[in-house]
């Protein structure tokens, strides 16, 4: 399962997470004030808010190269680029000065700290060993000639998998980085599973917006979502040749987070011999 849905609403587990974890430490801190020490929940706070913007501030260092032609991508946190370490190395740093400038926080502060790193290093933890168990479902799908194919067939190489469809802002943003991204990367297999929509409304929007895109799948009862366990869009998964996930990303993708979440691939490119389905934007 990568996101948790409640009626409409949908967030990514990853993100779940995090907000529990510092619910958990606000908790453990004002149980441990109460026996004595000052109330930690806004120095909690403005440290998750400093680990956060050192994790952006890391992330948007080690990939300048995907925002320096367009510096104001940098504050559009839409893309989910955080580096983790650097977030939680901060934090630690500034729980440590900030307990030294005021003595009453230090207890309270240091169980609500250690409380919510080692609860949300443990959930991650087990997130990531349940997400690279799962196998790429057994699914029927249909191609843009209307045939029957399944999505077992394009095992065999590195496999990126983008769920979308053209009613979703951030799926209509993120298809040109998408759509370079297979023009760049001929090493790796991309499908894009448009969900419950028809070929038609599909072709007139990659028609008007000129976007020219291989492997264009459909789903047309969102069956693939619902196996993976994510019912927000736009979801792009991320399979290794043997089919098992290697991992996921929710939510829009900038070159920056694609460029990362890429890295879950061999670097070094590696041609696959196996021949593709048959699709109406491919050659047979």
């Amino acid at each position: 399962m990568l996101t948790f849905t409640l009626g409409t609403f949908a967030i990514a587990l990853n993100h779940l997470l995090l907000i529990s974890a510092l619910a958990l430490a606000t908790f453990v801190g004002w149980r441990v004030a109460k026996r004595g020490g000052e109330n930690p929940e806004s120095a909690l706070f403005s440290l998750f808010l400093i680990g956060m913007l050192a994790a952006r501030v890391s992330f948007v260092g080690v990939y300048w190269m995907h925002y320096r032609n367009d510096p104001w991508q940098i504050i559009d946190l839409r893309d989910g680029g955080f580096l983790a370490w650097p977030g939680v190395i901060a934090l630690v740093l500034a729980s440590v000065y900030r307990a030294w400038r005021r003595p009453g926080l230090r207890r309270p502060l240091g169980f609500g700290v250690a409380s919510g790193l080692a609860f949300w290093l443990l959930a991650t933890f087990s997130l990531s060993i349940y997400e690279q168990g799962t196998r790429l479902p057994e699914i029927t799908l249909r191609n843009a000639a209307g045939e029957t194919v399944q999505l077992a067939d394009y095992k065999g190489g590195p496999l990126v998998i983008n769920l979308w469809a053209t009613w979703c802002p951030p799926c209509r943003r993120e298809m040109p980085v998408l759509e370079n991204a297979q023009q760049q990367r001929p090493d790796l297999t991309f499908l894009f599973v448009n969900q419950a929509e028809s070929m038609q409304s599909v072709s007139t929007f990659l028609e008007t917006q000129g976007l020219s895109l291989s492997n264009v799948l459909f789903d047309g009862g969102g069956r693939l979502g619902q196996a993976v366990g994510s019912m927000a869009l736009p979801t792009t998964l991320f399979y290794s040749p043997e089919g098992r996930l290697l991992g996921s990303h929710l939510g829009e993708l900038s070159q920056a987070s694609l460029a990362r979440a890429l890295e879950n691939f061999d670097t070094a490119p590696a041609t696959s011999s196996r021949k593709l389905p048959c699709t109406a934007s491919a050659t047979c």
